[in-house]
């Protein structure tokens, strides 16, 4: 899908036709179409076009590394789009709740962060006046908001530790109180012991 982007002119804010397709295909993962997978859609398709990939899911799909800094809807958008996922570890969440993004290059080190505006929702209404219910207004306003009033963008230095790279674990540990594997220096010293962070820090659940 996205093989169409090589051809367009991608020194404009989106390609209609492109932006589109990637909108349908990203709402069909996701469930349902909203103001999110707009912003998401969007944000994604930018992102690769500052840091020059053009073929996210091909050639060039070692290179791409993006991190996202919440758990919502455009979050599911930007995967779609990119091909990036856990999974993959070519996709890193950060819990900091701010609908933000930073695409990298990995070849080349360049990196760019996009937020989305607060001010996007007042400015919906300039643009879809006559759509009743500020969501739907929302929905329809954010296809065709010029991006600098939908996004901040600003290119950033990033580096990204070895052990939260893409490709097979540095190393496993066995956690020395319970036994399991903790795997890409996720483990913890305390009192001279390597532990979990369940061990170190607590369970987030209890076993019954």
């Amino acid at each position: 899908m996205l093989e169409s982007m090589k051809t367009e002119d991608l020194s404009s804010p989106f390609q209609l036709p492109v932006f589109e397709e990637l909108l349908e295909e990203s709402t069909r993962i996701h469930g349902h179409i909203c103001a999110g997978q707009v912003i998401g859609v969007r944000m994604a398709m930018i992102g690769l076009r500052e840091i020059g990939i053009t073929d996210p899911k091909g050639t060039q799909r070692k290179s791409l590394y993006v991190l996202v800094e919440i758990d919502r809807c455009a979050t599911d958008a930007i995967q779609s789009v990119t091909g990036c996922s856990l999974g993959k570890r070519s996709l890193k969440w950060l819990d900091y709740g701010i609908m933000a993004a930073t695409f990298v290059n990995l070849s080349t080190g360049k990196a760019v962060r996009i937020t989305a505006r607060e001010e996007a929702r007042s400015l919906a209404k300039k643009y879809s006046p006559d759509i009743e219910g500020k969501y739907k207004q929302q929905l329809e306003a954010y296809r065709i908001m010029p991006e600098d009033e939908l996004f901040t963008i600003e290119q950033v230095a990033i580096t990204i530790p070895e052990c939260d790279l893409p490709g097979r674990p540095i190393k496993r540990i066995q956690c020395a109180q319970c036994g399991d594997w903790v795997q890409d220096c996720r483990e913890v010293i305390k009192d001279g012991k390597m532990l979990c962070k369940s061990c170190a820090f607590g369970r987030y659940y209890n076993p019954l």
